[in-house]
């Protein structure tokens, strides 16, 4: 099966039409990474009898144009979604579906098209949601390691170079170190213009924003080490459709093709055939209204009702050093090495629990409150939290960043938001939690002196004190052995 390739809306297209007479209900992939590369997923819809398209966004690719990130997707978008039902092959249904930035692609088409453009049925994995989202945590603190990966290989190039940004390190390895931050175009030795532009986006301004006024059905796909997985998750909770599943599991960016800790046998599904039939089950309206789906609980066999949380409960914390710490740029601590510092000035907050007496089923948000002080006008509180096995492993599960502005000296207490967890804790598993100032070279280094992390050229260590009493490491705890189902199922009832 070899697609045909058209120019819609001046773009380069690929249409693949199953067997038979037809007419059929359509899917649409619109990506900035090549449209060739999507040729196995076409024949995989057209074999479960969509007509299947894909195409390369403006300025990418075979397709003319200038490229700029997130700016032409819906009106581009809405021109190909009207070119497809004017086809005597469609019989009108149109369902929008992609992977990451493709992923914003579907929504922008879904919540922004006019009426007529808009199609009936939405599946994003692990979605892109727009700049401001992709570029900050909620807090405000930047994804740093993430964007500048992306921009290198991706931005302001009519073609991708996924190793751009490695092998600039390799050859420049403080490459991120380097300030302002708005200067890694010239770093790169390439043009970059809308990298500043990124930056200057401070609040949500995606398709995530306005999920609640969608009118159609979602499959929201994403893993537990993803950098999306919280936006993954907030899309579903947001849907304003008919009905919203949700499908989460111990995967990375790539899916079932990046299993991460915890991953399982269980645990790899045909995303394929299930967004086929979950399509074919919403295209006909035969999905159950509401909110639902399966979330696998990593380090089990087991996946559970996207609805089921545990209940909230304190673990009990002891603190191990760094009550009083010095969080400072020039040595930050690092989202790459989970190594701890054995000597020397603490640069980080270290407090631990006892070894768990028995297996801990842990699904749903997680989060650590205290109360604290820093010294600068402005201050990120990175919290890590890390699982010990019995023989001595470390393994990140959870990362928050907050970011203060609290007067320099005066306590004040908060909460971290540590993201949601699904896994189930082995017994003997030890409980670290890391109270740091940096997270980096995930998250920009705050320079503490209150000017934009992004353009500040100055740097200041900052003096923190940690009231280690104050500490509440809050899990969501499911009470008694959940009972398993099947995702597939739960995805398409």
């Amino acid at each position: 099966m070899t697609p045909r390739t058209e120019t819609v809306a001046g773009l380069a297209t690929d249409v693949l039409l199953p067997e038979g007479d037809g007419p059929f209900p359509a899917v649409l992939v619109r990506t900035p990474y090549d449209r060739l590369r999507h040729r196995a997923e076409l024949r995989g819809w057209a074999r479960h009898g969509f007509a299947a398209v894909a195409q390369d966004v403006r300025g990418r690719y075979a397709s003319p144009g200038e490229w700029h990130p997130y700016r032409d997707e819906t009106a581009d978008g809405a021109a190909t979604a009207r070119w497809i039902r004017r086809q005597p092959w469609s019989d009108g249904t149109l369902v929008a579906a992609g992977g990451s930035y493709a992923a914003h692609c579907a929504l922008a088409l879904a919540l922004d098209a006019p009426e007529d453009a808009r199609p009936d049925a939405v599946v994003a994995a692990v979605p892109a949601l727009g700049p401001a989202e992709t570029a900050r945590e909620p807090s405000g603190a930047e994804r740093l390691a993430a964007r500048a990966g992306w921009w290198a290989a991706h931005g302001d190039r009519p073609d991708s170079d996924e190793d751009a940004l490695a092998e600039a390190r390799a050859a420049d390895p403080g490459l991120l170190t380097h300030l302002p931050l708005t200067d890694l175009p010239r770093r790169l030795g390439r043009d970059l213009p809308s990298w500043p532009d990124l930056w200057r986006r401070r609040t949500p301004d995606g398709p995530g924003t306005r999920a609640r006024t969608a009118r159609i059905p979602l499959l929201a796909v994403g893993g537990h080490h993803d950098h999306f997985t919280a936006d993954t998750v907030a899309l579903w909770r947001r849907w304003g459709g008919p009905s919203a599943r949700l499908l989460l599991g111990p995967w990375g960016h790539g899916l079932t093709a990046a299993p991460g800790p915890g991953a399982h046998p269980a645990h790899r599904i045909d995303l394929g055939t299930l967004y086929a039939r979950w399509a074919r089950r919403a295209l006909a309206g035969r999905l159950r209204a509401g909110r639902a789906g399966a979330v696998a609980l990593g380090g089990s066999p087991l996946w559970l009702p996207a609805t089921l949380e545990g209940e909230p409960r304190t673990q009990r914390l002891r603190l191990l050093s760094g009550a009083r710490f010095t969080a400072d740029p020039e040595h930050p601590v690092r989202s790459d090495d989970l190594t701890v510092p054995a000597a020397g000035t603490p640069d980080r907050c270290l407090l631990v629990t006892a070894p768990l007496p028995r297996p801990l089923d842990v699904a749903g948000p997680a989060e650590a409150r205290l109360r604290a002080t820093a010294d600068t006008p402005s201050a990120d509180w990175a919290v890590r939290l890390v699982a010990v096995t019995p023989g001595g492993t470390a393994e990140r599960l959870a990362v928050g960043v907050g970011r203060r502005a609290d007067p320099p000296g005066r306590p004040a207490a908060f909460t971290v938001a540590l993201g949601p967890l699904a896994r189930r804790l082995p017994a003997g598993t030890r409980l670290r939690l890391e109270i740091a100032g940096h997270h980096f070279p995930a998250h920009a280094r705050n320079p503490h002196t209150g000017e934009d992390p992004v353009t500040a050229t100055r740097l200041a260590a900052s003096r923190r004190h940690v009231d280690a009493g104050s500490v509440a490491l809050r899990l969501p705890v499911l009470p008694s052995r959940p009972t398993p189902l099947d995702p597939a199922q739960e995805i398409t009832r």
